[in-house]
């Protein structure tokens, strides 16, 4: 029987917040999280990120298969050159099979104690960075960690003894237990108190064929008007602050 999805577990009831469900190890949520802290930063104002768990290896009961990754990241790559990606630069046993452990610590960091939702968005995005960017190995935590150490509003050690503990790793599970629901349509897919409920928004694309037997994604466009629409309805509802550094 299909899992009905509560609601409130869906997203935060805070109007300031945006809650996205994602995996960290795919290119087109990197590309809406990309375009909505852009389209807040040219106005000024943060935006408040809840991070939740899409895990596309638990789904599918495997690695995301590399070839599929390199394709819709050359695809992305290329029409939005401002991402400032690249192809995996590194020998392929350093690659990672797993993004758990990433995901994890990101849920980890909504502690207090680690910095909270700001510092969970910030080592979002430095993670997804140093994948798509970097080419550093986010499945293992030495690199984790190497990648929080360079997040200012992350505490570094904190972090570490709640990933020692596992304190977030039962998220995770709870994460996909909602996500099997009939809501979460895949990653990346955005809601809001206010009634945002968008899934990939703004990008138009086609497979040519079956990824797994050779097919390419054809990224025929992309619109930012939907983060655009976005933040206008927080602007409404809760009204941000200016944006801050780091």
């Amino acid at each position: 029987m299909t899992q009905q999805a509560d609601p409130e577990s869906l997203y935060s009831s805070d109007p300031a917040v945006v809650t996205v469900w994602s995996d960290i190890g795919c290119p087109w949520a990197t590309l809406a999280l990309h375009t909505l802290h852009a389209a807040a930063r040219e106005r000024g104002r943060d935006v408040l990120v809840d991070h939740r768990v899409f895990p596309l290896e638990l789904f599918n009961s495997e690695p995301t298969p590399k070839p599929i990754i390199d394709a819709e990241t050359v695809a992305i790559g290329a029409k939005v050159p401002e991402l400032g990606w690249r192809m995996w630069p590194g020998p392929d046993w350093r690659y990672p099979v797993t993004t758990l452990p990433a995901m994890e610590a990101v849920q980890a960091a909504k502690a207090d104690a680690v910095g909270g939702l700001p510092a969970s968005d910030q080592l979002d995005g430095a993670l997804r960075h140093a994948f798509y960017g970097q080419g550093r190995c986010i499945g293992i935590t030495s690199e984790i960690l190497a990648v929080a150490a360079e997040c200012p509003l992350v505490d570094e050690a904190a972090l570490a003894a709640a990933l020692e503990r596992g304190t977030a790793r039962a998220a995770i599970h709870r994460d996909l237990a909602v996500a099997r629901g009939p809501r979460v349509q895949g990653s990346p897919h955005l809601f809001t108190a206010a009634g945002t409920d968008v899934h990939n928004p703004g990008a138009v694309f086609r497979w040519t064929g079956n990824p797994y037997e050779g097919g390419f994604p054809n990224f025929l466009s992309y619109s930012r008007d939907w983060a655009e629409e976005l933040l206008d309805v927080l602007d409404k509802v809760a009204p941000g602050a200016p944006a801050q550094a780091g």
